[in-house]
């Protein structure tokens, strides 16, 4: 089982004692806990990124909730792979789902069926979803949480190619303040060793692009390829996002140029004959 919330670990805890009546705790893995609140497109992003990497069947708990208690539907997607998605039916379970391949989706009961009394309308990570998820792990069907339901669509960004130049946004934040982007790394060709770079409303900055923090030196701000497969704006002990005031949605702007092609010089033949 994994989990992923924007929780932090007060009420993380609750999820896991939860859990931990019925499975052992030592197959619970934590993606991650500090996703910023309520950012559903962003950690949609980090779950399809985490998340696909784990075994068939894995059940994934995500709790980034700020409809809890409202409208929107809890539910369990069994994707064709074997692995199943718990959370809230608002969009950030759709990109993984999609990515494992969608077999069927059921809106989870809050009565009997999961197991536990719903005992209040703030916390269905404890309530509702965590009694889901244990019951999957030990293997009841999803059929029997509820009934079919049509999850809601949400797709993550694609950025858009140009000539010499891409057009994308900010996915995701991360920790240490790297700006990742949506622009696939391979759009830029190997031999490009400077871009430029407009985030938002801000100035056009043309910067290295590298391989590693180091390579920019301290407090420089340049362009690397990040973990996620994408490129990434960073400032080397520093942080991208507070020095140009960007957060997740940020359009971003690339540009570059090809590196210049050497001209084969001709094989001597021998001397030149009129």
């Amino acid at each position: 089982m994994t989990l992923t919330s924007d929780l932090g670990n007060a009420y993380t805890a609750q999820v896991k004692a939860v859990l931990s009546r019925s499975v052992d705790p030592g197959r619970l893995v934590d993606l991650a806990h500090d996703l910023p609140a309520q950012g559903i497109a962003e950690a949609a992003f980090v779950l399809r990124a985490m998340a696909r990497g784990f075994p068939r069947g894995t059940v994934h708990l995500v709790v980034v909730d700020p409809g809890v208690g409202g409208h929107r539907a809890p539910i369990v997607i069994a994707c064709r792979e074997g692995s199943f998605l718990v959370g809230p039916d608002n969009g950030v379970l759709y990109p993984l789902a999609e990515d494992l391949g969608i077999r069927r989706a059921y809106r989870i009961d809050p009565g009997p069926r999961t197991g536990r009394r719903h005992v209040g309308t703030t916390f269905d990570g404890r309530d509702l979803f965590a009694p889901a998820v244990a019951r999957l792990a030990r293997g009841v069907a999803p059929s029997r949480l509820g009934r079919p339901h049509v999850p809601h669509v949400y797709r993550i960004p694609r950025a858009e190619p140009g000539v010499d130049a891409a057009r994308g946004e900010v996915v995701h934040a991360d920790h240490f303040g790297n700006l990742i982007t949506n622009v696939p790394s391979e759009w830029v060709p190997e031999a490009v060793r400077r871009l430029t770079v407009t985030v938002g409303r801000g100035p056009a900055r043309t910067v290295p692009r590298t391989t590693s923090y180091e390579a920019l030196g301290a407090g420089r701000l340049g362009v690397l390829g990040s973990s996620f497969g994408t490129l990434e704006v960073a400032v080397d002990r520093g942080r991208a996002d507070q020095r140009l005031r960007a957060k997740v949605g940020t359009p971003v702007r690339l540009r570059w140029r090809h590196a210049p092609r050497v001209r084969a010089l001709p094989e001597n033949t021998g001397p030149h004959r009129k």
